[in-house]
C-alpha cells in the first residue's frame, strides 16, 4: 500500500491554522498556501538521489553534491491546484508544470475531466500531482490514471488537507502512490466538504463563490 506522510513541522502547522480561519483574506490565504507548499516540497524531496561534482570555490576546489536522477514534474488539478504551484517553483525553479482540469459532477459526485496536458519526457520525471483538498478522492484518484495512461509512472500526492474517506479511494486505485498532506481531518459532510477543512479552497484562492 502507498504510505500517508502528515507533516507535523511548526510552521506547516501554524501556517495550516491561518489558512483554515474563515477570516483570512484572499491575499493572505494565497500567500499562506503558497508558503506551505514550499514547506511540504522542501520534505517531500528529501529523497532525492544525489551525485558528487567538483566546483572551484574562491580558495579551493570542493566535492559537493547536485540532484542526479529522474527530473521533477508538477501536476496541478485545476483550479485549485494552481495555488500551490508557485510556491514550489520557487524551490525547484526547473521543475516541468502539467495541468489537469477536473470537476466534480453535481449530482453523481464523479470527476469528468476537461482538460489535460504534460510535459513530453512524463515518463522520465518524478511527477507530483498538487490538489489542496484530498475530500472524496474521485478527482485524485482519476487524475492519477490519467496521468498513467499517458506515461507517468513514478507518482506522488500533495494535498493540504486530507479525509480518511479520500485516501481510501486513491490507496484502493492505486496503491503504489504515496500520499502527503499537512493534516488528517475527521471525515466529510452530507456536501462532501472536508471537515473542519477550509471551506472551499479555489474559492478562497481566487476570491470567487
Amino acid at each position: 500500500m502507498g504510505n500517508v506522510y502528515v507533516f507535523d513541522h511548526p510552521l506547516i502547522q501554524h501556517k495550516l491554522t491561518h489558512i483554515r480561519d474563515k477570516r483570512t483574506g484572499t491575499k493572505e490565504f494565497r500567500e499562506l498556501v503558497e508558503e506551505v507548499a514550499a514547506l511540504m516540497a522542501y520534505e517531500i524531496t528529501r529523497d532525492m538521489p544525489l551525485r558528487e561534482v567538483t566546483v572551484e570555490t574562491p580558495v579551493a576546489p570542493a566535492r559537493c553534491k547536485v540532484l542526479a536522477g529522474k527530473k521533477l514534474g508538477l501536476v496541478p488539478i485545476l483550479r485549485a491546484g494552481l495555488g500551490m504551484v508557485d510556491g514550489i517553483l520557487r524551490l525547484i525553479p526547473a521543475a516541468k508544470v502539467g495541468h489537469i482540469g477536473l470537476y466534480r459532477d453535481p449530482e453523481t459526485l464523479e470527476p469528468v475531466k476537461y482538460y489535460a496536458k504534460m510535459p513530453s519526457d512524463i515518463e522520465e520525471r518524478d511527477l507530483i500531482v498538487i490538489d489542496p483538498m484530498l475530500a472524496t478522492g474521485g478527482s485524485a484518484a482519476a487524475a492519477i490514471q490519467m496521468i498513467k495512461e499517458m506515461g507517468g509512472r513514478s507518482i506522488k500526492l500533495m494535498c493540504l488537507i486530507a479525509a480518511p474517506e479520500g485516501i481510501r479511494r486513491v490507496h484502493g486505485e492505486h496503491d503504489d502512490v504515496d500520499i502527503y498532506a499537512a493534516a488528517v481531518d475527521e471525515g466529510l459532510n452530507e456536501k462532501s466538504y472536508i471537515v473542519p477543512g477550509l471551506g472551499d479552497a479555489g474559492d478562497r484562492l481566487f476570491g470567487t463563490r
